[in-house]
């Protein structure tokens, strides 16, 4: 029995609690709800969480104070989606709490746990019930409860975990949504998969980097349905640049590829490099493989393992840094201009307002620029940017205020966190969707006051409703609607209108959905996956059903969604 943890404890929690969201990610992700492909609640946990293991693998501590503190200012900067800005904030209370602290006993720990809850409540605007807040508040007031009954740091640890459990299988009762598809809270699950880590951690059952048999776990502390090993970790970090065949190569395969070999997988790319960053034990066959859609430019390969040795040691961890320089170059390209080294830190003021938006797409984001948007952000659905990815762009901004246009539900609270992060006053206008961003950028002057702007703005996003046609991306039973894989589904303002084996029956739907916005404006986005002359034909059934509203027709490029269309 432990009764404190120590620094190199709290830091060893969290690297195998990382380790055990990875081997999780896709047992969380198929619990999303709806069908369509999305963000990924499990992938977003993922990159949070192993934001935080990449910067503890760099550095040793002296507290467990310092080591909390680096994994929240690290969740913080990379967190993605709402389920990775909330469980940075659940390690940010913690951080808070245990300012000062040497070594963190029960009472300590309960209370940090605690005080974790709070700041994610007080930071959403409207927290819901049957989440991941819920789970995580009833877990820490089981924490609470145990510490003041003198119960030790394992024990408090393990009944937080029993309550976590019990709130976590009650969450399909408590949210509509989750009662309809018959599913238990994905947020939830990812949290209980790192709290029942941690224990395992502090009874030593795992260590990060070293293969665990289930037979060597107790009972409370298997965080997998089916008591699934927790596999060795992937060792080599690799990172490399290849320069494409040609601009509209597609990544997607090569995507799926690495995510086979190896995990943290991130590829960002321009109309000529790609960039990859991926944990695996085999980096010849990544950089084959990826040889095939390019070449091979510059690269870094380093021995996760064999740095963390060096740290123990009291040694320097041996690094490369060759990439430090088109690293910075392609986060200046991702966010919307070319390198130089006058992107790098915070651009002074030359304006008073600037625009930041999120968007995915070359159409979409040639679109933007030309609306005024100074930085674009790649990003959307199923790739949703960190909240790190939105700062460097606000900072590269040459303006004392920065608007920022998220354009998916997923993305603004991600882009809120940029709020104290930086010395520019960053105003996110909640945008939900692209049309609705493109709307607001149409009614964006910079000659206006600051409430002037917000008030153009924000009515204009009022008067969007979108609608999206993309695809099933898993047979489900959803609200009435029999769906299977594959087919093309059909959502207006979010809400599932329909799945369909037939374009032109789903146009056919989408119009008498719309009919009651008696639109007279329709913009039709087609993405990158359908031809002109497709959308055109769209486009006339469109014309048809609504021959007073005037319909455009716009290579959007993006990805996932065949159509994004605007009618306003």
């Amino acid at each position: 029995m432990r009764d404190y943890i120590d620094a190199a404890a709290f830091k060893e929690m969290i690297l195998c609690a990382d380790a055990a969201l990875h081997a999780n990610i896709q047992v969380i992700n198929d619990l999303n709800v709806f069908p369509v492909p999305d963000g990924d609640t499990g992938t977003n946990m993922g990159l949070t969480i192993n934001n935080a293991a990449a910067e503890l693998r760099k550095r040793s501590f002296d507290s467990v104070a310092a080591a909390a503190d680096c994994v929240a200012g690290a969740m913080l900067r990379g967190a993605r989606g709402n389920s990775g800005v909330i469980l940075s904030l659940l390690f940010r209370g913690i951080a808070r709490r245990l300012k000062g602290t040497e070594t963190a006993g029960a009472e300590e720990f309960a209370g940090a746990m605690n005080d974790g809850v709070e700041a994610a409540y007080k930071a959403v605007m409207k927290p819901a019930e049957g989440t991941i807040l819920t789970v995580s508040r009833l877990a820490a007031a089981a924490a609470v409860k145990a510490a003041k009954n003198g119960a030790d740091l394992e024990n408090v640890l393990a009944e937080a975990i029993s309550a976590g459990n019990e709130a976590l299988e009650n969450t399909v009762n408590q949210n509509p949504v989750l009662k309809k598809a018959g599913v238990i809270d994905a947020g939830g699950k990812g949290y209980m998969v790192i709290l029942s880590a941690v224990l395992a951690s502090l009874r030593g059952e795992i260590a990060s980097g070293k293969p665990v048999s289930v037979r060597e776990l107790k009972e409370d502390s298997v965080f997998v349905e089916g008591k699934v090993d927790v596999p060795e970790i992937n060792i080599f970090d690799t990172v490399y640049v290849v320069r494409k065949k040609s601009p509209d190569v597609d990544l997607e395969p090569l995507r799926r590829y690495l995510g086979s070999i190896g995990d943290s997988l991130v590829i960002s790319d321009d109309d000529e490099i790609f960039k990859v960053h991926v944990h695996t034990d085999i980096p010849g066959s990544a950089l084959s493989e990826s040889q095939k859609y390019g070449a091979l430019d510059i690269a870094k390969i380093e021995n996760m393992r064999l740095q963390a040795l060096d740290q123990l040691a009291g040694q320097k961890a041996r690094s490369t840094d060759d990439l430090e320089q088109v690293d910075a170059e392609l986060s200046a390209m991702e966010a919307g201009g070319a390198p130089s080294d006058e992107d790098e830190g915070v651009a002074e003021p030359e304006k008073d307002f600037g625009v930041v938006a999120v968007c995915a797409g070359k159409g979409m984001e040639d679109l933007f620029r030309e609306l005024g948007a100074d930085r674009v952000v790649t990003g959307g659905q199923t790739m949703n940017p960190s909240t790190d990815d939105i700062l460097k762009a606000v900072n590269r901004t040459p303006a004392s205020t920065v608007f920022v246009f998220p354009n998916n539900k997923n993305i603004i609270m991600a882009a809120e966190q940029c709020v104290p992060l930086t010395e520019k006053r960053v105003i996110v206008m909640p945008t939900k969707t692209v049309p609705q961003g493109i709307s607001a950028m149409l009614n964006f002057s910079p000659d206006e006051t600051e409430e002037s702007l917000v008030g153009a703005m924000g009515e204009a996003v009022g008067n969007v409703h979108t609608a999206m046609v993309t695809y099933a991306a898993r047979d489900s039973d959803f609200d009435g609607h029999s769906i299977h894989a594959g087919e093309y589904l059909a959502l207006l303002d979010g809400a599932l209108i329909g799945s369909y084996a037939d374009t032109a029956v789903l146009f056919e739907e989408l119009a008498k959905a719309v009919d009651e916005f008696r639109p007279e404006f329709i913009t039709v986005y087609y993405g990158e996956d359908v031809r002109e002359d497709d959308a055109e034909t769209a486009a006339g059934s469109l014309r048809a059903s609504f021959p007073d509203a005037e319909v455009s027709v716009v290579n959007g490029g993006q990805p996932v969604y065949y159509y994004m269309i605007s009618v306003e």
